[in-house]
């Protein structure tokens, strides 16, 4: 079955159950949402799906990306993308730099792929500049394009527009929603903004 699917995920700390048993099926192209208060599990969901789940979380239940199992992969071979809410771009590399830490080994025109990659950003010509001297929009477009140069089959989103004003986030979350939605991979969005949630246009979970 092609998207992903969460099926009985439950997640527990201490005895204490966070989130579940849920459900959920989203198809290529898709962007689900999951809202809730904070601490309500939603971040360690996306970490069960990524495969960084803290071992002090007990999860039960299973999660496939296109009909193969998460559960038991390690985190490399999931080929999950996930952007948070600071870009983590790293400092001691350029644009072009960080954007070609993200492509797979066998792609071997590199600066081609980079060069395309900043121009979709509408950053063209930004290979060399340092990371410190871009705008927020700038970091969190170059942070979603190097996620998607990883050619994720599924990308995660932890409340990435929630540093930004309501003007740039509006104007990120098009952005960001538009490219998900050409390379038609499953997207799971956690936020606590409605408008977020309305503008994904998926199914909507609330913890």
């Amino acid at each position: 079955m092609s998207g992903l699917t969460l099926s009985g995920v439950t997640l527990r700390l201490a005895g204490r159950t966070l989130l579940g048993p849920l459900d959920l099926r989203v198809a290529p192209g898709e962007i689900a949402t999951v809202m809730g208060p904070s601490g309500g599990g939603k971040s360690t969901l996306l970490a069960f799906l990524c495969g960084t789940l803290d071992p002090a979380f007990a999860a039960e239940g299973t999660a496939a990306l296109d009909g193969v199992a998460l559960t038991g992969l390690p985190p490399e071979k999931r080929r999950v993308g996930i952007l948070f809410q600071d870009d983590l771009l790293f400092p001691h590399l350029s644009v072009g730099g960080n954007l070609a830490f993200a492509l797979p080994r066998e792609v071997k025109d590199r600066a081609g792929a980079v060069a395309a990659a900043l121009a979709e950003a509408e950053l063209p010509g930004y290979e060399n500049r340092d990371p410190a001297t871009l705008s927020g929009g700038q970091r969190a477009r170059v942070a979603l394009m190097r996620a998607l140069l990883a050619r994720p089959r599924a990308i995660l989103l932890d409340e990435p527009f929630a540093k930004l004003d309501a003007e740039l986030r509006g104007r990120m979350r098009d952005f960001v929603f538009a490219h998900i939605g050409a390379r038609n991979i499953p997207c799971l969005l956690v936020t606590h903004d409605p408008e977020d949630a309305r503008a994904a246009g998926g199914p909507i979970v609330r913890l």
